[in-house]
């Protein structure tokens, strides 16, 4: 099949055709990959979407087995969505954010409806790292204090202050100036290979009391700052006790907890969002991805009404232009009244244990996979070379010196099978639209078993 032209304006005002190589070219030679040595990279040139698949230049189709960055939640081409932007983009494409547009009325309503109850002033950003910025401020604003208590397995953003509060080794490039004042890193809460060495459940979580005595030992503390199911760093489930007892030690310190919902959120776990599933509510919750299935970009940082109270009377020094940019809000609004329609947190919820029992079908089968673990349509499978000693095929340290990394190998042979899927240091993340179907979970995840093949031989070695 001949490669699929895209048409582009030239500065001579004639429109000549590119071909799909030439757009890779251009892609490479004049834009800045992320997370990544910029030498070797060479951009797949995706053309089209729908559904669960996505389409290449020269008009193949692969499954969409991540949601893209786990975040097109409703599958691609969503028509509801599309209308939504179009209707927008002719009745009001842009407002500055001191005034009210029928769209930020009607999103703010439907918040109301999915957040945890309690969560009621909101505060638009265009991503969610700009949301957890502005979180950050207002938590220092509320409080008064200073400090933030993040975890090391954890990604918060790109921009300053979030990669400063980021555990995983995408802030290692900017240390020592990425390191931002006022950030401490907790241990994570990672039952398969405990940090601090306990074991479950006969830690006490331990987990939890490590971040009781910084707070107790450090003082100035504002926050913490959790993902509530760790994203791209392993989905990482607390157990059951965990989050209902940090809340408690954050009420009994004065302490706000933050939960950043940017991954997490939007049905990917099988509720609304993942801190429903211990019946915990944040004082500040953030989120993005999945908000509008990633069709525009819009993040949003929730807060509780004592937060909202303080400001009544306190100068709430944040903004910027593109707060509440009416095209972003209107697919939002659309977003959720698919989801609604369609059942997806439900399905999410329904499909959660057909996912799992394939993937300890899986783990059962091969000697490379360490552990299974996820919530909803959300899961990672994880990489060893020893089952016993669980020691992975590579570290972070490998990832940003650039050494080949096994998973990074295996996922490109799914890829030449019809299949994406997102790989970080020694796990894969299985995360699809929540449109998915059992025969698309089937194909997914027998591709990813046709070639693990590559880590079993691995193991030992």
């Amino acid at each position: 099949m001949s490669p699929i032209d895209v048409v582009v304006p030239k500065s001579s005002n004639k429109s000549e055709p590119l071909t799909s190589q030439q757009v890779v070219d251009l892609t490479r030679q004049h834009n800045y990959g992320t997370w990544r040595f910029q030498k070797g990279w060479n951009p797949m040139h995706i053309v089209d979407a729908e559904g669960c698949y996505i389409v290449d230049g020269s008009g193949k189709r692969y499954l969409d087995f991540s949601s893209q960055l786990m975040c097109s939640n409703l599958g691609h081409k969503n028509q509801a969505v599309v209308d939504a932007i179009a209707r927008q983009a002719q009745e009001l494409s842009y407002a500055m954010p001191g005034y009210a547009t029928t769209a930020r009325a009607e999103l703010s309503q439907l918040l109301l409806e999915v957040l945890p109850k309690g969560l009621s002033k909101f505060f638009f950003t265009t991503s969610g790292t700009e949301a957890n910025e502005a979180a950050f401020k207002i938590a220092r604003m509320y409080t008064g204090k200073t400090k933030i208590i993040a975890r090391y397995r954890s990604y918060h953003g790109s921009t300053a202050g979030s990669i400063a509060a980021t555990g995983d080794p995408r802030r290692w490039a900017m240390e020592p100036g990425g390191k931002g004042p006022g950030i401490l890193f907790a241990p994570e809460v990672h039952c398969y290979k405990c940090p601090i060495k306990h074991t479950y459940p006969g830690c006490g979580i331990a987990c939890a009391d490590y971040i009781e005595h910084m707070i107790r030992n450090e003082s100035d503390v504002a926050a913490v700052l959790v993902e509530p199911i760790v994203g791209t760093n392993g989905v990482i489930v607390p157990p059951e006790e965990y989050m209902p007892k940090l809340r408690r030690i954050c009420d009994e310190y004065g302490v706000l907890l933050i939960a950043d919902e940017v991954m997490t959120g939007w049905g990917r776990t099988g509720e609304w969002f993942a801190m429903n599933h211990w019946g915990v509510v944040p004082d500040i919750l953030v989120t993005a991805k999945g908000i509008t299935s990633a069709y525009v970009p819009l993040g949003l940082c929730a807060t509780s009404e004592k937060i909202a109270d303080y400001f009544q009377d306190h100068y709430f020094a944040h903004g910027h232009t593109y707060e509440a940019h009416p095209l972003t809000l209107a697919p939002a609004v659309a977003t959720i009244h698919e989801m609604q329609r369609l059942g997806l947190v439900e399905r999410a919820r329904e499909l959660a244990p057909y996912v799992e029992g394939k993937l300890m079908e899986l783990k059962a089968k091969h000697p490379s996979i360490g552990d299974v673990r996820g919530k909803g349509l959300f899961w990672a499978v994880d990489l060893v070379k020893d089952q016993i000693t669980k020691e992975p095929f590579n570290t972070y340290s490998d990832k940003v010196s650039g050494k080949p990394l096994l998973v990074d190998q295996i996922a490109a042979k799914i890829l030449a099978d019809g299949v994406t899927i997102q790989a970080w240091v020694s796990h894969f993340v299985i995360a699809p639209p929540l449109i998915v179907t059992k025969e698309q979970i089937d194909l997914g995840i027998s591709v990813l078993d046709r070639h693990l093949n590559l880590a079993d031989a691995a193991v030992g070695a």
